[in-house]
């Protein structure tokens, strides 16, 4: 279903959406349960798990001991036995106690027990840049789970997306991770009042243009469509495109895009190295598709563990200046422009609704 052509037009909050998708999920199957640290306190994980308790009582709402290890293995043994969990953990970072139990046995169960045993998990995970939380609250782990078969990852960069993904991932009979970026939660987003899906392995061309492509990761769809409006007022039409999933990732939209412009610009939530701009660069490189060898970059996060004061902060994540700034280089071959400061802010401080 397009976002464009949606019978029921209306504008929900990233973390509204995530909501009505477990909600509507809930109701669609009596078998999903929704766990996680304080996800039925008076706050409901910024709002994303609202109104959940009161609807389906603490038998399928209900918070956890601080164990991630533990519950991830209460939740995996439900799964095996039928149920479908939704277990949420505020941060990413806090996979890192369940590794095992995620990588091991989830992702690798269906496998070995020879298409017998299905993991029907969700896992809800928050990432971004916050109040100054530092080297162990702030990292963007995805491409660890990517790595894994059988780990399906998506990143929502929208609500219509939030919705969609989590009713998809719902239904999917394995551990379907959700990456969920914080900044993202209060951003507004045309979303049908109607239960729907978003398909795993879709991307999504979010604005079309000739001279080069930008693939963002979850938030940073949005600042890089932020940085094609100000590289627009400069005459170069940079085309953005949202994975949607990273995996599966959907290559061929991309490996068309670059096989058009010649030029590619790859801007993650995480650093570098071994990461999912580097997958997607490596693809490119080994296209049969694409006829003539492109020029590529790529961003991230910097070379270093996240710091916690603002300052450090802003030189740390790129932002819609850092990017189209990076863009422009890479279209035209030179430096020296600037754009305006006042005209880059993140796209949370301006509500930044995108071509929804």
């Amino acid at each position: 279903m397009s976002m464009l052509t949606s019978r029921s037009a209306r504008v929900l909050k990233y973390f509204e959406a995530l909501s009505e998708g477990a909600y509507q999920a809930m109701e669609e199957d009596s078998r999903v349960f929704m766990m996680g640290l304080d996800i039925d306190d008076h706050k409901s994980i910024q709002g994303s798990t609202k109104g959940l308790l009161d609807k389906f009582g603490s038998e399928r709402i209900f918070t956890t001991p601080l164990s991630e290890d533990a519950m991830t293995g209460v939740a995996i043994g439900a799964a095996m036995a039928g149920q479908r969990p939704i277990h949420v953990h505020i941060r990413m970072d806090f996979l890192l106690l369940c590794m095992n139990q995620l990588v091991n046995i989830a992702a690798k169960s269906h496998y070995m027990y020879g298409g017998t045993v299905q993991v029907p998990m969700v896992i809800r995970t928050m990432i971004g840049k916050s109040w100054g939380q530092g080297a162990q609250h702030s990292q963007g782990l995805h491409s660890l789970f990517a790595h894994i078969p059988g780990m399906k990852v998506v990143a929502p960069s929208n609500a219509y997306d939030a919705k969609g993904l989590t009713i998809q991932a719902v239904r999917d009979n394995n551990p379907v991770l959700i990456m969920e970026h914080r900044l993202l939660y209060g951003s507004e987003t045309v979303v049908p009042e109607e239960a729907y899906a978003v398909e795993f392995g879709k991307a999504r061309v979010m604005r079309e243009g000739k001279d080069l492509t930008i693939v963002g990761v979850s938030n940073m769809v949005n600042e890089a469509y932020r940085a094609a409006e100000l590289l627009a007022e400069q005459g170069i039409e940079a085309e953005v495109i949202d994975p949607v999933t990273i995996s599966p990732l959907d290559f061929e939209t991309i490996e068309r895009s670059v096989n058009k412009t010649g030029r590619l610009l790859v801007v993650d939530n995480a650093w570098l190295n071994c990461g999912v701009s580097a997958e997607i660069v490596a693809r490119v490189a080994e296209s049969e598709i694409i006829e003539v060898k492109p020029k590529v970059r790529r961003m991230g996060f910097a070379e270093t563990t996240c710091p916690t004061t603002p300052t450090l902060e802003d030189a740390f994540y790129p932002n819609p200046k850092t990017i189209a700034m990076s863009a422009y280089r890479l279209a035209t071959g030179e430096d020296g422009w600037i754009p305006d400061s006042k005209r880059c802010e993140l796209a949370y401080q301006s509500q930044f609704k995108g071509p929804f």
